[in-house]
C-alpha cells in the first residue's frame, strides 16, 4: 500500500522554502502530490498552469527525487482531492506561530471531514522568513528575489 501525501499551496510563485518542504515530504512518503490550489482570498500573479510548470521545472533542476506528482485543483474541497488520490496526509510548511494559528482550524476540519491528517514541517531556518507574498512584493518593486526562489522562477519573473 502506497503512503500518499499532498503538499497543497498557491505556490504563487514557488519558493526555495516550498522546495525544501517538497523534498523532505518526498523522503517521508511513497508518493507526494504537490497540489496548486486556487486561493480566492489572493490576487494571483501567475496563472495556475504556469505555476505547475515552474514547480515541475524547479523540482527537476533541484534534483529532488521521489514519486512526485504536480497537479492543480480548483473545484471542491482539498480533502476531496485527497480522497480521489488515496492520500491520508496533508503536509504544510510552518514558518511561524501565525501559520500555526491559521492552519490549525483547517487541519481539524480536514480530519473531521475526511480523516485526513495534517503534518506540519518546520522550515529550514534560511527560508523561515520567505513567503510567496514577500517574493511578489519585492519583485513588483524591482528588488532581487534570486535568494528566495528557484532559478526557473527567477528567470521567468525577469522575462515578465
Amino acid at each position: 500500500m502506497n503512503r500518499i501525501a499532498v503538499v497543497p499551496g498557491s505556490f504563487d510563485p514557488v519558493t526555495l522554502g516550498h522546495l525544501d518542504v517538497i523534498e523532505r515530504a518526498a523522503g517521508l512518503w511513497d508518493e507526494v502530490h504537490v497540489l496548486v490550489v486556487h486561493n480566492p482570498a489572493k490576487t494571483a500573479l501567475l496563472p495556475i498552469a504556469q505555476r505547475v510548470s515552474l514547480i515541475e521545472k524547479s523540482i527537476e533542476d533541484a534534483g529532488i527525487v521521489g514519486n512526485i506528482v504536480v497537479a492543480s485543483w480548483s473545484v471542491g474541497l482539498l480533502v476531496d482531492y485527497c480522497t480521489d488520490v488515496g492520500a491520508h496526509v496533508l503536509v504544510k510548511g510552518i514558518r511561524s506561530q501565525v501559520d500555526v494559528a491559521y492552519e490549525t482550524p483547517m487541519a481539524i476540519v480536514n480530519r473531521h471531514l475526511a480523516a485526513v491528517e495534517t503534518v506540519f514541517l518546520l522550515p529550514n531556518p534560511a527560508n523561515a522568513h520567505v513567503s510567496s507574498s514577500l517574493v511578489r512584493q519585492v519583485s513588483a518593486l524591482g528588488g532581487d528575489v534570486s535568494p528566495y526562489v528557484p532559478s526557473a522562477v527567477y528567470e521567468y519573473l525577469q522575462e515578465t
